[in-house]
């Protein structure tokens, strides 16, 4: 079986030949990102003398960060060409996949195997936040002392992916119309609700932070969820779920509570707000004529493909406010 995963050579997300001689050697990183200059580098703090020594700490920004952080924070370059901001390492994507930044983000956030080959162990941290526990405690704590492979922390206030939905769609954080046919294709696909019978706490993790060996079935997970990230919206808290579901119990993970997720970090508020024009739009009539423009022309093209079933008969699941926040 072949899995499309990731981007050929001039096909976008291209790092420097400088960038990829160095993380040859990372075989533990820490990677956060950052696009269209929306945070600057946050330092870690806690960080063990054989943690400096072991983990490689990988920053990933596209061209437009890259010159944001330039002009706000001190930026060091070593006599390789190397670019620093204090302990983190900057890789440059260029040639960005998409027209959509939170879509772009997604590259180096699910797609880490692809990026650092080498790696065996990853922690993913979101670019507005600030780790403050060492990275090898964290590694202990969610991987080894369980003997998992691959930790998530379970979402603060959903289970099942059509309340997350819903509260995308409250939020503005994509394309309302969009959001239900991303749901309807997956209900129809046989996506359930989460109930209490599963073996997981949760159909919806936090994504900002994910703990991973690269195995091979965790290689495999992460290439398939990206191909939906790929195919439909870019929110990949709607997708995570529907890859467990559709691999059958062969992708076994370790999602531990929301509590113990917030005290692994410090969140920072963005540098500005985020907006795109397709998060605002309310109908799907609103892409005819003049709108068409809003459609993103790299990215989320699922939804605009006819689906070869009837999806005019999926009645989305009903849900219900289970916070104010969400």
């Amino acid at each position: 079986m072949k899995v499309h995963c990731g981007f050929i050579r001039n096909g976008g997300a291209e790092m420097d030949p400088v960038d990829i001689k160095y993380v040859k050697k990372c075989r533990f990183v820490v990677a956060s990102g950052i696009f269209d200059g929306y945070d600057v580098p946050h330092q870690p703090s806690n960080i063990s003398p054989r943690s400096k020594r072991l983990f490689c700490f990988l920053m990933v920004v596209d061209e437009e960060s890259l010159s944001f952080i330039k002009s706000n924070v001190t930026v060091t370059e070593d006599d390789k060409g190397g670019k620093w901001v204090g302990i983190w390492r900057l890789i440059l994507l260029k040639h960005s996949p998409y027209d959509e930044p939170r879509r772009n983000g997604k590259v180096p956030k699910i797609l880490t195997h692809r990026l650092f080959p080498q790696t065996q162990y990853s922690i993913w941290i979101d670019g507005k936040m600030e780790l403050i526990v060492d990275p090898l405690l964290i590694l202990e704590r969610y991987l080894w002392r369980g003997k998992h492979t691959f930790a998530i922390a379970q979402h603060k206030h959903h289970r099942s992916i059509y309340e997350e939905a819903d509260a995308n769609k409250r939020r503005k954080r994509y394309a309302r119309p969009l959001i239900d046919l991303h749901m309807k294709i997956y209900k129809y696909e046989g996506m359930e609700p989460w109930n209490a019978r599963k073996s997981y706490p949760s159909d919806v993790p936090e994504g900002a932070f994910i703990i991973r060996e690269h195995t091979p079935i965790n290689n495999l997970f992460s290439c398939l969820w990206f191909n939906e990230v790929n195919l439909f919206t870019p929110r990949d808290q709607l997708s995570f779920g529907y890859v467990v579901y559709r691999l059958g119990g062969s992708f076994k993970f370790f999602m531990f509570p929301n509590c113990e997720y917030n005290s692994l970090f410090i969140l920072h508020p963005h540098t500005r707000e985020h907006s795109s024009k397709i998060e605002w739009v309310k109908n799907i009539s609103e892409f005819e004529g003049k709108g068409s423009s809003l459609k993103e022309t790299r990215g989320g093209l699922g939804l605009w493909t006819p689906y070869p079933g009837n999806l005019k008969t999926v009645v989305l699941p009903p849900t219900e406010r289970t916070s104010k926040a969400g």
